[in-house]
C-alpha cells in the first residue's frame, strides 16, 4: 500500500480572489504545490506582494510559474457592444476611436502580419470571419460568417497567421527582465510556433543571468505540426496544453488527442507536462466539480501528466480552497484505483543517467520499497526518475533551492533542500522517518540514487538499498 502522496502536482493562479498571504498559504496546505502569476494582470509591485508572500511559505518548496502574455491580440474598447451578422465586413485597425459601427479598434496592428484569406476568430471564437482585404498598413478588412455579437477588449485567434518568431512584445520583455530580478521559477512562453522560439527566449534569460526553466504553451496550429511540436518538447524544459486558445485555433475535437500526445512526448524526453484550462470551471461558481470535470482531472492523471493547473477557479472563484481539495481528492483516488498508461516507447536509456532511473524505478517497485530518494544538485536526477512514473514518491534532496522549488511540479516528486554532503540522503529518509511520514512500520526500505561526488551535477552513478529504522 502507498503513501498518502499525491504524485500528480497542482499549480493554482493567483488573482483578485486569492491576493493575501493568508490565502495563499491557504491553498498550499490544500495542496498547490505551485502558483501562476498571470503578467496580462497586475503590476509588478502586486507581484513582489505575492511572491513574499508564497516564499515565506515554511513547511515546503513552493514553485513559482510567470506566465508571460504574448501577442495576446484583442479587441480595443468599443463604444457599445456590436451585433454582426453573416456577410458583414468588418474593419479592424490599430490605434483608434471606435466610431461606434463597424471600424472596430484592435490592440495589436493585425496588418503587418496577416495575409488576405486568412481566418480571424473574435471574441474567443464565437464570430468567424475571414480576411478580405488590407488596404493600408494599419488595418485589415474582415467578411464575418456568423451572427454575433461583440464586445470590448475580447479576444482574437488567428489560426492561420505565421508571427515569424515575433512572439515576444516589448511588455514581455520587460517582464521577462523583472522575473528574472525576482528569481521566478518557470517561465511560460505563450503562442509558441517553434522551438526557435524557445531557444530565442533562452538566451534572453541566459542574458539577464536567468536559469529559469522554459514552460512552452501549446496553443496554436503551427506548434502542433508533428515534427514541430517534438522539437518543442526537445527544446523546452515543459510543456503546457494550453486547451482555450488551443481549441480556438485548431478545433476543440483535436485537444484531447494532442493532450495526450503532448503528455506522451513529455514523457519520453523527460520534461514538464501541465495540463490547463476550464478543469474545474463550474467550481467558479459552484462548490462542487461536475462529473465531466472530475473525468477531465482523473484522465490528465491516468495519462501521467506531471501537473494539473487551476486557472480562473482560484483567481477569481467563489470556492479556490474548495477547489484544490477537490482535485486533490480525484488525483489521489484515481492514482490509488488505476495506474499511469503505458507509452509505445521506453522513456530515456539514451544516458547513463536514464539508466540508473530506470533501473531506481525496476528496483524499487521490485523490493516494495516505501520510496526512492534522489540527490540532487540541478534537479534532473529526480526529474529523469519522475519520467519513468514510479508509483511511490521520489524524495529529493538538493542543496540548490531553486532546484527544490523546480522540482515542486515534478511527478511524484517531494523536495527538501539540504547541504551537500555523504550519506544526504540516507538522512533525509531518516528524519522523515522519524517524523512519520512513511508510517509506523519499525523498518522501511528506500532506494537511494546519489553520486560518488556528493553536490556535483551530472554525477549521478550510484543505486544504493537502505533499510531505515
Amino acid at each position: 500500500m502507498g503513501l498518502l502522496f499525491k504524485r500528480t502536482k497542482i499549480l493554482a493562479t493567483i488573482g483578485p480572489a486569492t491576493n493575501t498571504k493568508e490565502a495563499i498559504h491557504e491553498l498550499v496546505h490544500a495542496g498547490v504545490n505551485g502558483f501562476r502569476l498571470n503578467f496580462s494582470h497586475g503590476s509588478y509591485e502586486e507581484r513582489d506582494q505575492q511572491i513574499e508572500w508564497i516564499r515565506s511559505y515554511p513547511l515546503k518548496p513552493i514553485a513559482i510559474l510567470q506566465d508571460l502574455q504574448g501577442p495576446k491580440i484583442r479587441l480595443g474598447n468599443l463604444k457599445d457592444n456590436v451585433l454582426v451578422a453573416e456577410g458583414d465586413e468588418l474593419t479592424l485597425e490599430y490605434d483608434i476611436e471606435h466610431d461606434g459601427k463597424f471600424h472596430l479598434p484592435v490592440q495589436y496592428n493585425l496588418a503587418e502580419k496577416v495575409k488576405v484569406g486568412e481566418t480571424i476568430y473574435i471574441f474567443d471564437g464565437k464570430v468567424r470571419t475571414t480576411v478580405v482585404d488590407i488596404p493600408n498598413s494599419k488595418a485589415v478588412v474582415v467578411k464575418v460568417a456568423n451572427d454575433g455579437v461583440l464586445m470590448s477588449r475580447k479576444g482574437i485567434n488567428l489560426p492561420d497567421t505565421d508571427f515569424g518568431g515575433d512572439i515576444l512584445t516589448p511588455k514581455d520583455l520587460e517582464d521577462i527582465e523583472y522575473g528574472a530580478k525576482v528569481d521566478v521559477d518557470y517561465v511560460a512562453l505563450s503562442f509558441v510556433q517553434s522551438a526557435e522560439d524557445v531557444i530565442n527566449l533562452r538566451q534572453i534569460l541566459l542574458s539577464h543571468g536567468s536559469n529559469a526553466m522554459i514552460i512552452a504553451k501549446i496553443e496554436t496550429k503551427a506548434a502542433i505540426e508533428h515534427d514541430t511540436l517534438e522539437k518543442i518538447v526537445k527544446a523546452s524544459d515543459g510543456v503546457m496544453v494550453a486547451r482555450g486558445d488551443l481549441a480556438v485555433e485548431t478545433g476543440a475535437e483535436i485537444v484531447p488527442i494532442i493532450q495526450r500526445r503532448i503528455i506522451a512526448l513529455c514523457r519520453k524526453h523527460g520534461k514538464l507536462s501541465i495540463v490547463a484550462t476550464q478543469m474545474l470551471a463550474s467550481m467558479v461558481d459552484s462548490p462542487e466539480p461536475t462529473r465531466a470535470e472530475v473525468s477531465d482531472v482523473a484522465t490528465a492523471v491516468i495519462l501521467g501528466a506531471d501537473t494539473v493547473m487551476l486557472s480562473d477557479e482560484t483567481a477569481n472563484g467563489k470556492y479556490p480552497t474548495e477547489a484544490v481539495a477537490a482535485m486533490k481528492k480525484i488525483i489521489l483516488y484515481t492514482q490509488d484505483h488505476s495506474s499511469v498508461a503505458s507509452i509505445d516507447f521506453l522513456p530515456g536509456l539514451k544516458t547513463r543517467q536514464d539508466a540508473i532511473s530506470n533501473a531506481a524505478v525496476h528496483l524499487a517497485e521490485r523490493l516494495n520499497s516505501i520510496a526512492i530518494v534522489a540527490e540532487t544538485k540541478s534537479g534532473s536526477t529526480a526529474a529523469n526518475i519522475a519520467a519513468h512514473r514510479p508509483n511511490l514518491p521520489i524524495i529529493s534532496v538538493t542543496s540548490e533551492p531553486r532546484a527544490a522549488r523546480q522540482l515542486a511540479l515534478s511527478y511524484a516528486n517531494r523536495s527538501y533542500v539540504r547541504p551537500d554532503g555523504e550519506k544526504a540522503g540516507y538522512k533525509i529518509a531518516k528524519e522523515l522517518k522519524d517524523e512519520g511520514f512513511f508510517g509506523d512500520a519499525d523498518t522501511v526500505s528506500v532506494v537511494i540514487v546519489s553520486g560518488r561526488q556528493p553536490g556535483v551535477t551530472g554525477g549521478t552513478d550510484t543505486i544504493k538499498v537502505r533499510m531505515v529504522e
